[in-house]
């Protein structure tokens, strides 16, 4: 005889889009208990054991999906850069914006100055809205300071942040992001000391989950990028890669022999890259809105992943030149309409290799029991499909963070 099973709270009354596997995996009329923070038990209402709740849930129809996780984002940083993309659009070119001192030193200057306080004031209405529409796990890079003090700076905030919102953070030292000004025309010597100080502080004060950099010709060559690697793998932290997002260096193959949890943009991803990739379990996150924003015409390999079973990820990638996107699900779409994803990877794409690509598969990313308790009703949605078909608004939801409502 089957004893009864006691937990915090029973959802039960919709259908469940449990993302195993990557895969929808709808369970029907379904039930999911918690305890702890964590899943104890899921499936059919028809088939459910004996079960008492603290709070018991009845819905009346609607999907339940794991809650969404954005792998790949630079919510912190001072200032935004509106103006430059309206003198952009005026015919204004890159290079004379940058003469200005616009571009991404604008950007570093102003986050240099910012104090924490005013960088977390700054950060929190960016994602907000991203909580509003059931992220529950997110990624913050730093990258914006190039400078010790500025760098951990950013990723205190970024702690702070999960401190003080119902949302997991994971942390990312993204020192390699770009050349500071006053080291033109010393890369190695910026890079020796992102190598030697910045990566070696940020993991001493445990501020940092993984290590992250930019590979690419206006930023670090591959072999600045091994170093950076060494440093990180030195500190025992994992690493992630900006490749071959303006052109083919090898990056993601690079990661890949690293072991990376990703490789992010990936237009230019060759083959070889994606080979190597599969091999690794290295995820490719897509960045649609990046894409977007720079009008670019070369889609990532989508095809070249799926025929290698590379996993794909897709992550809002919110920053203020290339990405400034508030919204995931948005990310969804465009994944659909200009990368050519099924609505199924899509979402696959937003939970469990999200997930994945930093690391959290195991507990993350799927409605599984043993997993943490987040998850999204959507009340409104009668199949999962529809999170990629609609366009803007807001789509009715409650969201729940490990076991409680958020």
């Amino acid at each position: 005889m089957t004893s009864e099973i006691h937990c915090d709270s029973l959802w039960r009354g919709a259908d469940i889009v449990t993302m195993r596997d990557g895969r929808y995996h709808i369970i029907s009329n379904g039930a999911i208990a918690m305890h702890a923070g964590k899943i104890i038990w899921l499936g059919e209402q028809a088939s459910m054991p004996a079960i008492t709740a603290t709070r018991n849930v009845q819905l009346d129809g609607g999907i339940i999906t794991p809650g969404l996780v954005d792998c790949h984002t630079h919510l912190v940083f001072g200032g935004d850069r509106s103006g430059e993309f309206e003198q952009r659009l005026n015919g204004v070119s890159y290079a004379e914006i940058a003469a200005q001192g616009g571009g991404i030193i604008s950007t570093v200057k102003a986050t240099r100055d910012a104090e924490e306080l005013d960088l977390l004031g700054q950060a929190l209405p960016r994602l907000l809205p991203l909580l509003a529409e059931g992220v529950t796990c997110i990624e913050i890079k730093s990258g914006y300071g190039l400078t010790l003090d500025s760098e951990l700076k950013m990723l205190r905030v970024a702690r702070e942040l999960g401190a003080t919102l119902p949302l997991e953070v994971k942390t990312t030292c993204l020192a390699a992001h770009a050349l500071p000004p006053e080291y033109a025309g010393r890369s190695d010597d910026y890079i020796d000391l992102v190598c030697n100080t910045i990566i070696p502080e940020a993991a001493a004060a445990g501020l940092a989950d993984a290590v992250d950099a930019f590979c690419e010709h206006l930023a670090f060559s591959p072999e600045q990028v091994e170093r950076v690697f060494a440093a990180a793998e030195k500190a025992g932290l994992p690493v992630k890669l900006h490749a071959e997002q303006l052109s083919a260096l090898g990056g993601s193959t690079l990661a890949a022999r690293h072991h990376a949890l990703s490789a992010d943009h990936l237009e230019y991803a060759t083959e070889q890259d994606a080979m190597a990739m599969a091999a690794a379990g290295t995820v490719a996150v897509l960045l649609p809105g990046a894409y977007y924003m720079l009008r670019e015409t070369q889609c990532p390999p989508v095809e070249l992943f799926r025929k290698h079973g590379v996993k794909m990820a897709i992550a809002s990638d919110a920053n203020p030149g290339t990405s400034p996107v508030l919204s995931l699900r948005l990310m969804i779409n465009m994944a659909c309409t200009l990368f050519r994803l099924t609505p199924e990877e899509a979402l696959a794409g937003v939970t469990l290799h999200a997930a994945k690509a930093l690391g959290l598969q195991e507990t993350h990313g799927s409605l599984e029991v043993g997993k943490m308790a987040d998850f999204v009703y959507w009340q409104q949605l009668e199949h999962p499909a529809e999170l990629a078909y609609w366009l803007g608004g807001q789509l009715p939801c409650k969201v729940i963070f490990r076991g409680e409502l958020r």
